[in-house]
């Protein structure tokens, strides 16, 4: 790892391509690879369970949602420990580690899961190695995530223009990774093996990785630790307080080992009054810490606009937290949905259920060009729309690709499935939605956040999301199935029940969006002209 500039040296000139800073693009291919890890293995997670594991519908969703859950909670964690001692620069390092092992790990499949004497049997110490894979990607990913989308923000100065612009294409690259990810991992996975799939994932990581080692240069500086000096501290055994953090991170593998093991999301601790699950105590108490920090950093050192804005990004949180547990039905019921109940040719190819998540990504790799040439021709004009409308927008779009889905689940072709045109026309919707809102909130959260706490912050983003997670797992079961091995599926039974689930969740993002139009003025207020 390169040293920290000297203080007293000048601040070196950011170098720029095509309009940007180096260093986006520096940024664009690490998470271009981390995504493409990260989507390709997401991609076969239910129907690996499902079809290998032989896991019940049920347990399925609950583990997806426990790992999703806990894989956006540690960006909590990771953005504090970066902001205050670590640095962005080594946090991605450590992160990236950590997911290449975890990656490659989930390549052992072990022995498949069987029905013997009307008991399934599976191969407990593959699902062990399992387990553990999990563990590190959410570990890796807690360290990660939150610091590439914060050194992003740090490379534009105050009301750059170029911001918005800059994160729209920051988020093109996750979707590159997660277009090809989910193509060649659902093929390979669903193909040859869900070790080749989840192998390819790994492989991945590696170069993403190997990536932002190479050009570490272009970040001019503005990754590195708060303090040097306190980071290089000997605390206790001769270790430094930079070897303490790597050994605790370590040590707390085995915490979120044992918490993803966790196969309900709803455990009854006091039977009939409260009822959670490890997963979901170990969230609140995260959030708790969180955001008990957050308002006491607000009220203490904070004026009065600062802590307006830091009240806009808090709002921002709270719409990314409703649209993704619209958006993360995408790998829970919509992959089941397109699994069972779905013609796959189109274009004369016979697409997999995992291979068709691709969709989203692919969408907005081709939106993104778009909206990144939008905003600033709107800004000129006086006619920018302003994040929380965008915001607003995107989760009624949200909420109309549900609407799609429940339209061709009551209109199936003559052979009883579905047309897979309608979900295309279905993803196209949401990614239109998805650009209104997710790289206009990213770009929130780095732009109205005091800068000292602005990974923190980006830690509370990430935790909406994981709370997103539980809540699609959550709606996903409404449509649980269980399928006997003797037993044939009854398709128009199981498009009633995705139907109601659907039409449940179009309700949500459109009620949603409703209210934040009408919110919009007062988060303008709070964002004292950030546009």
């Amino acid at each position: 790892m390169s040293s920290t500039p000297s203080p007293a040296s000048a601040p070196p000139v950011a170098q720029e391509f095509l309009g940007h800073p180096k260093g986006l693009y520096i940024c664009f291919f690490t998470e271009m690879w981390e995504r493409f890890s990260f989507y390709g293995m997401k991609a076969l997670l239910l129907l690996y369970l499902v079809k290998y594991h032989l896991f019940s519908d049920d347990n399925g969703y609950n583990l997806i949602g426990a790992y999703g859950g806990l894989v956006y909670a540690m960006p909590v964690i990771g953005g504090l420990v970066a902001d205050r001692w670590l640095g962005m620069r080594k946090a991605v390092v450590f992160g990236g580690i950590l997911l290449v092992l975890g990656h490659l790990g989930m390549a052992f499949e072990g022995r498949q899961a069987a029905m013997v004497d009307g008991v399934i049997v599976r191969d407990e110490g593959a699902l062990q190695v399992f387990y553990f894979s999990l563990a590190l990607i959410i570990m890796g990913v807690g360290f990660l995530k939150p610091n590439i989308s914060t050194i992003v923000g740090k490379l534009y100065g105050p009301n750059d223009a170029r911001r918005d612009s800059g994160f729209s294409i920051f988020y093109a690259g996750i979707n590159i990774g997660a277009t090809v990810s989910a193509l060649l991992c659902g093929w390979l996975g669903e193909t040859w093996g869900w070790g080749w799939g989840f192998g390819a994932a790994g492989i991945g990581m590696i170069a993403g990785l190997a990536n932002f080692l190479y050009g570490q240069k272009h970040l001019m500086g503005h990754a590195e630790p708060p303090d040097p000096a306190r980071l290089r501290e000997r605390l206790f055994a001769g270790l430094s307080r930079e070897h303490c953090i790597y050994l605790a991170a370590i040590a707390g593998l085995a915490v979120v080992w044992l918490l993803i093991q966790s196969h309900s999301l709803l455990v009854a601790v006091i039977p009939g009054v409260f009822e959670t699950s490890p997963v979901l105590l170990a969230m609140h108490l995260v959030t708790v810490c969180l955001f008990g920090g957050i308002l006491w950093f607000m009220f203490r050192h904070c004026s009065k606009v600062e802590r307006d804005q830091m009240f806009a990004v808090l709002a921002f949180i709270g719409f990314c937290l409703v649209f993704f547990t619209l958006y993360e039905q995408t790998y829970g019921s919509w992959v089941l949905f397109s699994d069972r109940a779905m013609n796959h040719a189109a274009l004369g190819i016979e697409w997999s259920a995992s291979q068709l998540t691709s969709l989203g990504a692919f969408f907005i790799l081709v939106l993104a060009p778009f909206f990144a040439w939008l905003w600033p021709r709107l800004e000129k004009r006086g006619l920018n729309p302003g994040k929380s409308a965008k915001s607003a927008w995107g989760l009624i779009l949200a909420g109309v690709s549900f609407l799609v889905l429940v339209w061709s689940a009551r209109h199936p072709q003559a052979n009883g499935l579905t047309g897979i045109w309608w979900f295309v026309l279905a993803y196209f919707v949401l990614e239109v939605g998805e650009m209104l809102l997710s790289p206009i909130g990213l770009s929130a959260v780095t732009e109205l956040s005091v800068p000292r706490v602005v990974g923190l912050m980006m830690g509370g983003w990430f935790l909406g999301t994981s709370y997103s997670e539980v809540l699609a797992a959550k709606i996903g079961q409404l449509a649980s199935i269980e399928i006997s091995e003797d037993v044939a599926l009854n398709v128009a039974d199981a498009l009633s029940r995705y139907s109601e689930v659907f039409l449940f969740s179009a309700k949500i993002g459109i009620g949603a969006g409703i209210v934040v139009l009408l919110m919009t003025p007062l988060v303008n207020r709070l964002m004292h002209g950030v546009r």
